[in-house]
């Protein structure tokens, strides 16, 4: 009964929603269902806790107690229009509708009433006509900066008459006529007032957030607001060019090439880096980023978003595309707006004909605009980058040649490593001659590196490696190259599969019996082949008799050592949980990785990826044997059944038959009958 009830639930709160026609409905119609058990037209709200913030709340909101990372308290209050009643539960009344001057009185206006009067509104807003109001809170006007709100009472017949006229539109409109990006002109001057109607049911007029909608008038209708609004004259562009500390930023602009599209018409959100921005970046790196147009221009769109964010609109993290092509993580920590989870934002909602300026502190610099060392600086791969420094590659990596830097996490790296020229050697080994991105590369394609040698890719279901490095986390694409993060140090392939195993000292007895087993040739074939080389240890753990009778026949010797080998290339990266390889001889070999070891048919390997030019070397330490088949393993495996679960299953075995044989008649019958 109770996963009825819930599922009823969750029926109704699909189809109402559904049934909602804009955003800002389906979160009051969410509100609605969150709070009528308390009542009818009862919605729940949630205020973040320490300030006088509400919402009406969503899903996420609802479960997770949280607004802009601060916890949140629910109440439960009047939906927008209705009103409680003496002994009655819930809020059952409808606000007695009356002009929009008394209508500021009951829903939290008061002090926009007193001001009305003051200006010589009120004989307008209680006479005949249709208005809507975007009425400020008590609260939007006592946060109104003192000097402002002394220069609007100090002339009420003309300041604070336009100001309020501003907030005045002629006509009704509706929370349903307010559409992301409308505009409507306003009862002063025809100024207009900019709407945006949010996907997550915020709604916003000049940025000011509505909290309270939709309060019907005889003459209009009034929304509440969170602030009071000034009229809006300039464009974005004219924000960056009369404000001193955006000087930097206006220079940028310009040399960019951005100027005209920051005077034409659009909805853009602007980040605005200050002057003290530009000058917490190293100088050498901001005067490349500024003599290159194209790093110059990638920055710069990387601070402009498509679509106007006005601060009020962000109550979580959300990921907003900007004209650089890639993403914001666009969000806030109780009051503060965040980008990329910091708090950098300085001023906010700068409002423009076009768009909405909001100050930071703090430059964002795109990938693209990074050279390769900036990019492989601003990451997790501290180690190998002051190795590629040391190792005297750092011009390389500076410079404006089209490479791909493959860099190894700090892990790969052994504690106190010391550069040795060895080490140079491989390291210039990781960076390939040209600008490649991982989605373009394809199995067996070579790539060629500044040492001079060829690199196979090797693509697996689960996995991208070049060699025995394997792809670890995204692409960093910058100005001139590409990063590669990768989880081991390169082992470029050196000399044939022969070649390895010869200068091994581990494998001294197993090159002997390849040369008895006459595959010496075999193992300098072009390939490729993956080898799981028995060490010496592994031969010795045979008995004497049974070793020497081995190596006294060479066909049966053969035999053995191809169970050993594949005719494909699989390094240690590409084996998954059920990895399974055919060997040269015998039956399948079953590969999984377990802390970081892989074993083939249950032995470990004990050194992997051990790179040859035609292929790789595992070297194991015990002979490889089949497993015995899957029955005799699961029948191993299983407890001792009892008598009775035998009888059990044999009367399950009998219904399943006798279910068989019907299907079976019912089949036959309909066939004779299809052939009659």
């Amino acid at each position: 009964m109770q996963h009825l009830t819930l599922f009823t639930l969750a029926l109704t709160l699909i189809a109402t929603i559904c049934l909602a026609k804009s955003p800002y409905q389906s979160v009051l119609q969410h509100s609605r269902i969150r709070g009528r058990q308390h009542g009818p037209n009862v919605c729940a709200m949630q205020k973040i806790q320490g300030t006088d913030k509400k919402y009406f709340t969503n899903c996420k909101q609802w479960y997770h107690r949280k607004i802009c990372g601060k916890p949140t308290v629910i109440s439960y209050e009047c939906c927008p229009g209705y009103e409680k009643l003496p002994g009655d539960k819930g809020c059952p009344a409808a606000l007695p509708l009356v002009n929009i001057y008394n209508t500021l009185g009951v829903v939290g206006a008061a002090t926009t009433k007193m001001y009305s009067e003051r200006a010589q509104l009120r004989e307008e807003i209680e006479g005949p006509g249709s208005f809507t109001f975007f009425a400020p809170s008590n609260q939007a006007w006592a946060a109104l900066p003192t000097e402002i709100l002394d220069a609007l009472v100090s002339n009420v017949n003309i300041e604070l008459l336009n100001a309020l006229h501003y907030h005045m539109v002629n006509r009704r409109l509706t929370s349903e006529d307010l559409k992301h990006g409308s505009a409507f002109p306003s009862m002063y001057q025809d100024f207009n007032v900019h709407i945006h109607h949010y996907p997550n049911g915020i709604v916003t007029v000049n940025c000011a957030r509505l909290v309270k909608t939709d309060q019907h008038a005889t003459n209009g209708i009034v929304h509440i607001v969170d602030r009071v609004i000034t009229a809006i004259t300039n464009n974005v562009h004219t924000f960056i060019d009369t404000d001193d500390d955006l000087e930097t930023l206006r220079t940028a602009v310009a040399a960019a090439g951005l100027t005209q599209m920051l005077e034409s018409d659009g909805h853009y959100t602007v980040f605005a880096p200050t002057n003290e921005a530009f000058e917490k970046i190293p100088p050498e790196m901001l005067n490349r980023i500024l003599g290159d147009p194209v790093a110059l221009r990638d920055l710069l769109n990387y601070h402009i978003l498509k679509n106007m964010q006005c601060a009020e609109s962000i109550t979580s993290g959300t990921p907003l595309e900007t004209l650089q092509g890639t993403v914001l993580e666009v969000g806030c920590d109780g009051t503060d707006m965040t980008l990329n989870g910091k708090a950098i934002v300085q001023k906010k909602d700068q409002l423009g004909t076009n768009g909405v300026i909001h100050y930071i502190n703090e430059l964002l610099i795109p990938d693209s605009a990074k050279t390769l060392l900036e990019l492989a600086q601003g990451s997790a791969v501290t180690t190998a980058t002051k190795l590629f420094v040391d190792a005297g590659l750092g011009s390389h990596l500076s410079g404006s040649e089209a490479l791909t830097l493959l860099t190894p996490q700090n892990e790969a790296f052994k504690e106190g490593v010391a550069m040795t020229g060895e080490l140079k050697k491989l390291l210039k080994n990781h960076i390939l001659k040209e600008k490649l991105s991982s989605r373009l590369l394809y199995h067996r394609q070579e790539l060629e590196t500044l040492g001079g040698i060829k690199l196979r890719v090797l693509v697996y279901r689960n996995s991208l490696c070049i060699e025995n490095s394997c792809i670890a986390a995204h692409d960093k694409t910058g100005r001139f190259g590409s990063m590669f993060t990768v989880d081991k140090v390169l082992t470029p392939p050196m000399g044939t599969i022969m070649d390895v195993l010869k200068a091994d000292d581990r494998f001294s007895l197993l090159v002997g019996a390849i040369q008895t087993a006459g595959m010496t040739e075999l193992m300098n074939q072009a390939g490729p082949h993956t080898v799981f080389a028995l060490t010496n240890d592994a031969f010795s753990a045979l008995p004497k008799a049974d070793l020497n009778k081995l190596m006294g026949n060479p066909q049966e010797l053969a035999s053995v050592l191809k169970y050993h080998m594949a005719k494909e290339i699989l390094v240690s990266g590409g084996v998954g949980s059920h990895t399974r390889l055919k060997p040269l001889q015998g039956d399948q070999l079953e590969l999984n990785m377990r802390n970081q070891t892989v074993y083939i048919n249950k032995v470990p390997v004990v050194e992997a990826d051990l790179m040859a030019t035609n292929g790789v070397v595992h070297a194991v330490g015990a002979i490889i044997k089949p497993l015995p088949p899957k029955v005799d393993r699961e029948q191993a495996d299983a407890p001792i059944r009892t008598a009775s679960s035998m009888r059990t299953d044999s009367r399950i075995g009998v219904k399943n038959d006798d279910l068989f044989q019907k299907v079976r008649k019912s089949i036959s019958s309909r066939m004779m009958a299809r052939v009659q």
